[in-house]
């Protein structure tokens, strides 16, 4: 039974100062889907050290594209570490072109298959593209449970912010979404 059920999906996730220490402090997700069965997201805000070149060199492609060879792969999240997301701009021209890729309403499009990979090889595909190894998830009703507890606040995601803000404004742009300051956030969470 849900009392009152949201739907978070296209939106920024933003983790609030109280869970320092945690996988997910100082994080910004961006949520490919939140139904009554779970959600599904990819952090946008921390890079590992693997550049796009050195991926695609992993699974024998050759990535030629100046734009994107030195582009840092990012930690999705602590599920699946081994496997890749592409969340990337919506191709309109052709429906389902890539084999396994999920249409974020009103957003963007997350593709796990290679085809996307190699498409980006052959100089095509996505201009836009965030690479990730692993994805952050949540069980039916956990992301409420957590939202309740002042562990995240969200917002409306804008696609600016993960294609074309450094790496290190990415959390404060998406606060400043909201009119807030990181200095005006406190760990401690309480109600006036």
């Amino acid at each position: 039974m849900s009392f009152g059920s949201i739907n978070l999906t296209n939106q920024f996730l933003i983790a609030m100062p109280g869970i320092a220490g945690d996988t997910f402090a100082g994080t910004v997700i961006y949520l490919c889907e939140h139904t009554d069965k779970g959600a599904l997201g990819l952090v946008i805000n921390k890079p590992i050290d693997i550049k796009l070149k050195s991926l695609f060199e992993k699974v024998e492609l050759e990535l030629d594209r100046v734009d994107l060879a030195e582009s840092p792969v990012y930690y999705g999240g602590p599920v699946q570490t081994e496997r890749g997301f592409v969340l990337h701009e919506q191709l309109d021209d052709q429906e389902g072109r890539f084999s396994s890729s999920l249409r974020i309403p009103g957003g963007l499009e997350m593709t796990t298959s290679k085809d996307v990979l190699e498409a980006l090889a052959s100089g095509n595909g996505p201009t836009k593209i965030l690479v990730t190894l692993g994805y952050s998830g949540w069980g039916a009703g956990q992301l409420e449970d957590e939202m309740g507890r002042n562990t995240w606040i969200n917002v409306e995601a804008e696609p600016e912010i993960i294609f074309h803000t450094p790496v290190e404004q990415r959390y404060d742009k998406a606060l400043s979404l909201l009119g807030i300051d990181t200095a005006m956030l406190s760990a401690d969470a309480g109600h006036a």
